[in-house]
């Protein structure tokens, strides 16, 4: 399903069923410390009742599953939850998924102890989205709004792939990441409070397959361009990383941001 948001992309379309295939095999790459981090703060954890909002191939919920909580999944593309699925399935996991957009997310009021949504909150109506998750959230409840991006200032690989993304793409707004410091929402108004604000580093192991995987799974490739484009991007990027070392660091920045049901 095509998406277009005029604070994004310069208002380019994207649809991220036409990435889902790289984006199974190329975006689970959250370290264990990012899930431990949730756990810690009895997020997702035994006896919780979990919705991961904007799930796509269902990385949350299964990296999560571990940890206890009953998972629900929701994504506005089919084609990604459909190997959200095929993915639960190989791994033996019980994860309830619905293709819906999350504003049009359906579930009864109090049904979640927890709400997650990771890497998609810029996509979402907060008008419409976060008054829905107060309603679905059990008194006192949480929702975690997660990101995890890398920093091609402290990355000569991901400066360079990102320049040659924006060569055929010059439309694609995620370039450029920087550490933010994180401050207490705006968004929380009258139904949250923040509970907790976290950000750190972490390096993230690439191989020169996996890295150009994760830049097809981008939003700016993949995701939007045409087959010609994507093509000439493909050969000049895989002759790139011929020139790096097969096995290589990339540093990401992430930040966590929960906050608590108000009322």
């Amino acid at each position: 399903m095509k998406i277009r948001n005029s604070a994004i992309d310069n208002g380019q379309a994207f649809d991220w069923g036409r990435t889902s295939r790289e984006y199974a095999k190329y975006r689970d790459i959250y370290p264990p410390e990012f899930y431990g981090k949730l756990a810690e703060r009895s997020l997702g954890i035994k006896g919780q009742d979990a919705l991961d909002l904007g799930t796509g191939t269902g990385v949350i919920p299964r990296n999560m599953y571990p940890y206890g909580a009953r998972w629900t999944g929701a994504d506005i593309s089919e084609n990604q939850i459909a190997y959200a699925k095929e993915l639960s399935r190989e791994a033996a996991m019980d994860i309830r998924y619905v293709v819906s957009p999350a504003e049009e997310v359906d579930f009864p009021e109090e049904s979640f102890d927890v709400v997650t949504a990771c890497q998609c909150f810029l996509y979402f109506d907060q008008s419409v989205v976060l008054p829905k998750i107060h309603r679905m959230l059990k008194a006192g409840g949480h929702f975690c709004e997660l990101f995890m991006a890398w920093l091609p200032e402290e990355s000569e690989i991901a400066n360079a792939s990102e320049e040659l993304v924006l060569k055929y793409n010059p439309s694609w707004t995620g370039a450029h990441m920087t550490r933010v410091p994180l401050q207490p929402p705006s968004w929380c108004g009258d139904l949250f409070e923040v509970s907790g604000l976290l950000a750190f580093d972490v390096p993230v192991t690439f191989t020169r397959e996996s890295w150009h995987g994760r830049m097809k799974a981008c939003r700016g490739t993949y995701a939007s361009l045409g087959p010609d484009k994507i093509a000439a991007w493909e050969r000049e990027h895989k002759a790139y990383l011929q020139t790096v070392p097969e096995v290589f660091d990339v540093l990401h920045y992430v930040t966590m941001v929960d906050v608590r049901k108000k009322g």
